[in-house]
């Protein structure tokens, strides 16, 4: 006969259960299941990615002149005027997006259909003021989103903060971080859960494990909560079982695209069933040495996400309209390239906002010429849009939030709108 389960285990099987079912835990309040209404995903390229090798300031000879080796060629080459350039939307290299601005073309036929439909758009000179150029450092400080130079308190990410403000505003929107630790952004007062997507598709609790929770558990105030938590578990599970006998069908080679791909659809189905906020992290955005420019380490990474971003938006159907999607990262790169054919850690960057329903096919927010002399001290992008007032007026738009809900989300500052929804 089997030994029982011990009471420290029997109690994260339970925690496991109600947050599958978007319940946030045991103590403080649970997530209610969610009405139909907005979703925002996040995505956060770690590693800090270099935004001039994907949005290109092809109009800049400075751009052509710090990158001898990995610059991306200008679009349309023999054009006679940048706005027939524009007009075109073709290029020999990038694909023009304005008379300033092209798309790399590793993003052509993702991102870039997407744009040309009006559902993304970029916010270059975009960051954070914190300018440590430190991976960790950095994440940490956009993560947490509270002001600079502040004590920080690592009980009180932006993400978590967001999900309790729209509780208390009677808003029913159910988190999830689909990665494989809770991430800080996640942290706070209210659990919230978190499911690594890397896995063979197998739920957690097995047969005899889910009627021992059953057993536990009958006739008490949690009884109905952990029952539903079972049922989700399993039912993510064989969901997550069909995707990847489709995906093996399928005969994808690629290991970081397929997985990437995988990711979004399953998310996807989460997304469109019961989360409205939710979290996912990418790697591999370091690129100091061999970064490589219209292909190469970067373009390669840039493709498999443009490729899951696609999936993502299709697995969603009708919901895509209803959704936002906004990729960022910790800082941008060195303008110029270095003696490894890399770039090193910088500062600003560029955001991309994507979504069935928003105002997009343009690049918004603060900007200015591309030249030596308007870097950041010689090397990087400035920050001209702070990230906190970009993601705060989204949002606010999103969910219609008073000033003072926005205030809760990120303190101290002034929700920036940039009229994409």
């Amino acid at each position: 006969m089997s030994s029982p389960l011990n009471r420290r285990r029997a109690l994260q099987l339970a925690a496991a259960s109600l947050g599958a079912a978007g319940l946030g835990g045991f103590s403080g309040r649970l997530y209610a299941a969610p009405a139909d209404g907005p979703r925002f995903l996040l995505v956060f390229m770690r590693g800090g990615y270099d935004a001039t090798n994907m949005l290109i300031p092809y109009t800049s000879s400075f751009y052509y002149e710090a990158r001898p080796t990995i610059a991306i060629a200008a679009p349309a080459a023999g054009s006679a005027t940048a706005s027939a350039i524009a007009s075109a939307g073709v290029a020999a290299g990038a694909l023009a997006l304005d008379a300033d601005w092209a798309l790399s073309p590793a993003l052509r036929d993702t991102i870039g259909a997407l744009y040309r439909q009006r559902q993304a758009a970029f916010v270059p000179f975009a960051g954070t003021d914190d300018l440590s150029r430190s991976h960790f450092e950095t994440q940490d400080s956009i993560e947490l989103g509270q002001p600079i130079g502040a004590a920080r308190d690592y009980h009180s990410g932006f993400m978590a903060r967001l999900a309790d403000t729209l509780t208390r505003s009677g808003i029913s929107a159910p988190p999830m971080a689909f990665t494989d630790s809770l991430p800080l952004s996640f942290s706070g007062p209210t659990p919230v859960p978190n499911m690594s997507l890397k896995g063979n598709g197998r739920g957690s609790v097995d047969e005899r494990e889910a009627r021992i929770l059953l057993d536990m558990y009958a006739g008490q105030p949690l009884e109905g909560a952990v029952a539903s938590g079972l049922a989700v578990r399993a039912q993510v599970a064989q969901t997550l079982s069909a995707l990847d006998e489709e995906m093996r069908a399928a005969g994808r080679n690629a290991v970081d695209t397929r997985g990437f791909e995988l990711q979004s659809e399953r998310i996807a189905r989460m997304m469109q069933d019961r989360y409205r906020i939710g979290f996912v992290d990418v790697g591999g955005w370091d690129t100091h040495v061999n970064e490589g420019a219209a292909q190469g380490q970067l373009a390669t990474n840039l493709a498999a996400l443009g490729r899951g971003l696609t999936a993502y938006s299709r697995a969603l159907g009708p919901d895509w309209r209803n959704t936002v999607v906004v990729v960022l990262s910790e800082f941008g790169r060195t303008f110029r390239e270095n003696g490894g054919r890399g770039t090193d850690h910088g500062h600003g960057t560029v955001y991309w906002v994507l979504g069935g329903g928003i105002d997009g096919g343009r690049i918004v927010g603060a900007q200015q010429r591309v030249a030596r002399e308007t870097l950041f001290q010689d090397r990087d992008y400035p920050v001209l849009n702070d990230y906190r007032a970009v993601l705060g007026g989204l949002f606010q738009a999103l969910w219609q939030l008073p000033a003072v809900r926005c205030e809760q989300v990120f303190p101290q500052t002034m929700p920036l709108d940039l009229k994409l929804v």
